[in-house]
């Protein structure tokens, strides 16, 4: 009774750790897709993709062994799994150097030389692996799981591992030491947490077929189920931790981000696969078909439902969660964006305006024009519209000023009658006239006066037409703000990004110059690429990048600004060998107009465009140039820091 007690416990356990195992293989594969997708240019998630891709390798090969699988295909499958084991000491030291940058000591040579190094002695753990050396043959039988044979050079494995693992986490203490703001310092505590779990979870399976495992099997299948739990919660911190790399969103925006990709994926993909095992073994224990009608139906239920509550209450922990003291300001700008009105809402909401002007009064033909300093706009024309074809509004709007733009007025102007349609007032005094927003026009029949009911429904419905011309005028001074303070929350939000790591760094340099400043500085430089004062006295010196080809060039400013412009011209060519179609006019009118030096007349005849054409075309390839440019400065600036 208590060895079966014993045997249910520790098949219990395997079946709970091989749950945990394809839940963490497919947790780092997902985290793996959002280092892809969003900071993949920052050289810290650069390096910790590659420690996520052999965390995704070591965990989908053990969830992929079963007892369907021939010996033949675990010993595959196992095999695979020792080439992300090896991968992950390197990837470690690799990931440990990219932080020291990042916190604001580059390295001399000495780190990146030991990178390469260990790298290549992974590369040679590899080829023991391939020769049969490293690991002996499939141990099918083996306790506590089917495993490789250890051999001597396993020991020697062993050692490198924790060897490098060791020197990682120096760097990582180095790096904490150096953080200077609070926030980089909790992160930098969340990163070395979670970066044990890496380790801590490859390291068990470097511990089957040892007299340990095989001896106490319970007491491994527990520590490996500790182990992966430990496993699971880690290598989500360290990716919240690095997922602040290489990014300039705000705090908020990244958590809600990461925080959704983890619901949306790997936790709803966990369940799914955790309801299918459930249903699976129940059905085996109540004496049924292993597989039936129940587990898909059980996934596809579990999938959606916790879509469902997941699109349902994200407003409510995005609220409560992640906004803190700017609750009330981010929900006004989340309301503003849900409500805003637009130019196509605007015209919707005026085209009704005009259908119950129409229907109310029997009129063939209704418009509402706005007015845009002195001129008036036609915005939206309801019925007939070959009434207004001869017709000049300019003259309706003179009609409206010389009898006073008196309110609840309306004025005959040829076969319509215009109703000025005014700024709602906010005194509520009815003496005072307020500015005009443009003009409602109704085509009139002269047969057919408006009766006093006719005449308070219509400028009821002018009053909603004025008030949706005020609305839109608001919005789009807020929108004019917003576009003048665009480059500057830009730069401060990259400011703020980088300086959680290097404050002193960011905030000492410059500022990257506005895109159509640059667009200017790029043709200068280009209409003297050979040699020039437009080039050698050019802004475009002062940028990181082409400080940073100075060296290349023995200290050439010139020629580093002429390999730059290169570079970036490279940029818009497209794939495949040069051809004359329309996909290349860009890189064409580059190349011939600046690179090779021909005439205008020349070069336009030879991409058989019109000269104006050749103009506007070269202007939309500089601005291509100049964007290059921004992104490789971009790009540079953040690597520094």
């Amino acid at each position: 009774m208590f060895f079966g007690w014993l045997d249910g416990l520790l098949t219990a356990l395997q079946t709970l750790n091989n749950i945990l195992t394809a839940g963490i293989a497919i947790t780092a594969f997902s985290l793996l897709m959002y280092a892809f997708s969003f900071n993949l240019r920052d050289r810290v998630a650069r390096s910790f993709a590659i420690i996520l891709l052999c965390v995704v390798v070591v965990f989908a090969t053990e969830a992929l062994q079963n007892k369907t699988v021939p010996n033949w295909g675990i010993e595959y499958l196992l095999q695979f799994q020792w080439i992300g084991i090896i991968f992950l000491p390197p990837a470690y030291l690799h990931f440990s150097d990219a932080l020291l940058v990042t916190a604001g000591r580059p390295s001399r040579g000495r780190r990146r030389l030991a990178i390469r190094l260990v790298y290549a002695v992974a590369l040679g753990f590899v080829a023991l692996l391939v020769s049969g050396l490293l690991v002996g043959p499939l141990v099918p039988d083996g306790k506590p799981a089917p495993h490789l044979q250890h051999t001597q050079w396993t020991q020697l494995f062993t050692g490198f591992y924790l060897l490098i693992i060791a020197l990682a986490g120096y760097n990582f203490i180095r790096a904490y030491s150096r953080m200077l703001t609070r926030s980089g310092r909790r992160r930098m505590i969340y990163l070395m947490a979670g970066a044990t779990a890496p380790a801590l979870g490859s390291y068990p399976y470097l511990l089957f077929g040892s007299s340990l495992a095989a001896q106490y099997p319970l007491l491994f299948w527990s520590i490996a189920f500790i182990n992966n739990l430990l496993v699971a919660v880690l290598v989500v911190v360290m990716a919240y931790a690095v997922a602040f790399f290489g990014v300039s969103w705000p705090d908020r925006v990244v958590k809600s981000r990461l925080f959704k990709w983890l619901l949306r994926g790997p936790v709803t993909a966990s369940l799914a696969l955790t309801t299918m095992t459930l249903v699976r073994r129940t059905g085996e224990f109540l004496g049924g078909e292993p597989y039936s009608g129940f587990v898909p139906l059980a996934v596809v239920v579990t999938v959606l439902l916790f879509e469902h509550a997941v699109t349902l209450f994200s407003p409510l922990w995005e609220r409560f969660l992640f906004y803190g003291r700017d609750r009330e300001e981010l929900q006004l700008l989340q309301n503003i964006e849900e409500r805003l009105l637009t130019r196509g809402d605007l015209q919707q909401f005026l085209e009704t305006v005009l259908a119950a002007v129409r229907d109310h009064l029997q009129s063939p033909c209704a418009f509402v024009a706005a007015l845009d300093g002195d001129e008036l706009t036609l915005s939206v024309v309801a019925g007939n519209r070959s009434m207004l074809e001869n017709e000049n509004l300019d003259e309706a709007l003179k009609v409206i000023h010389l009898n006073g733009q008196g309110k609840r007025h309306e004025y005959a102007w040829g076969n319509f009658w215009i109703l000025p349609l005014h700024k709602q007032t906010e005194n509520g005094d009815r003496d005072e006239i307020p500015p005009l927003l443009g003009l409602l026009g109704i085509a009139r029949k002269a047969d057919r006066p408006m009766d006093r009911d006719q005449r308070d429904a219509l400028w009821l419905l002018a009053d909603r037409a004025a008030l949706a011309l005020e609305d839109r005028l608001l919005q789009q001074r807020v929108f004019h703000s917003l576009e003048d303070l665009q480059p500057q929350i830009d730069l401060l939000q990259r400011m703020r990004a980088a300086g959680r790591y290097d404050s002193k760094a960011t905030l000492l340099a410059e500022p990257l110059p506005k895109e159509s400043d640059l667009a200017d500085w790029v043709k200068d430089a280009l209409a003297h690429y050979w040699g020039g004062p437009k080039l050698s006295n050019s802004p475009l010196m002062r940028l990181r990048v082409v400080q940073s080809l100075v060296e290349e060039h023995e200290g050439n400013a010139s020629n580093a600004l002429r390999a730059l412009l290169r570079r970036a011209v490279d940029q818009v060519k497209p794939d495949g060998d040069r051809r004359f179609t329309s996909e290349w006019i860009l890189y064409n009118i580059l190349e011939m107009k600046f690179i090779e030096g021909r005439k205008v007349r020349e070069v336009a005849g030879r991409l058989a465009m019109s000269e104006a054409d050749l103009y506007r075309k070269q202007r939309v390839a500089i601005e291509a140039v100049a964007r290059a440019i921004l992104d490789m400065e971009t790009n540079e600036g953040v690597s520094a820091a």
